[in-house]
């Protein structure tokens, strides 16, 4: 069963190298893949921008996203070392990295997390973010799991840079830009779907994905209907509650 997910995972990724495909949902499927495939408990990306600074871009959960931002915030932890170095960290106890992280430990800790695993996103010698995998039980990353998730990262990567021009940056900035602008009004939508609806911020995402899918529609279009109220959206406005 596992082996014909992973197959499909790669179909699915292969599909996006050549369509045009929302980024949002292409990067949310990495991330859920990952907890699907590689027996994680979460999941997540960091994409630098066209500064260079690492944005938090995708989430299995809420508490992976949290820590991701806390990472960024505090300037610390195995997902920044990841992509400053471009060199894989794998850490299966952190309660043994409180010296090197002592910030992002606790933290991790408190949100249930004993052991990770960052995996760079590059191509060649440029790397433009990190896939990080978290675990809730202490335990060695199994070797044999490894050149998977790194052949995962490694395809991400491919789907972002695939219709790079002359101008080495130009579509990537471009795209990364697009995205961050797209995962502000995800946000937005789903916090004023879980408020009209009384749920939490996880059950709002997958309504929202759900919609776009089912429709057809790019998530970020229909995050942005939702907010403004320029059009009916059946399951999802407030006439058809």
């Amino acid at each position: 069963m596992k082996e014909q997910l992973m197959a499909r995972t790669f179909v699915e990724l292969a599909d996006n190298l050549v369509a045009d495909f929302d980024l949002m949902d292409f990067l949310r499927l990495l991330t859920d893949r990952c907890v699907d495939l590689l027996d994680a408990s979460a999941a997540g990306v960091l994409l630098a921008d066209h500064d260079g600074v690492l944005r938090v871009m995708a989430a299995s959960d809420e508490r992976v996203r949290l820590l991701e931002l806390f990472q960024l915030q505090n300037h610390e932890g195995p997902c920044l070392d990841c992509f400053h170095t471009g060199v894989a960290v794998s850490v299966h106890n952190l309660r043994g990295e409180a010296a090197r992280w002592p910030l992002f430990t606790a933290q991790a800790r408190r949100s249930g997390f004993t052991a990770v695993q960052a995996l760079p996103m590059r191509l060649r010698d440029e790397v433009v973010g990190a896939l990080n995998l978290f675990h809730t039980t202490p335990a060695p990353i199994n070797p044999a799991a490894a050149p998977f998730a790194q052949a995962l990262a490694d395809v991400a990567t491919i789907s972002l840079l695939q219709q790079r021009t002359a101008k080495r940056n130009t579509l990537l900035n471009e795209q990364l830009q697009t995205a961050l602008s797209s995962r502000v009004l995800i946000e937005q939508a789903k916090g004023k779907l879980a408020e009209r609806r009384h749920t939490d911020m996880e059950q709002a995402f997958t309504t929202l994905r759900a919609y776009a899918r089912s429709h057809n529609r790019r998530l970020s279009d229909v995050a942005r209907a939702f907010i403004d109220e320029t059009e009916f959206l059946p399951g999802l406005s407030p006439r058809s509650f």
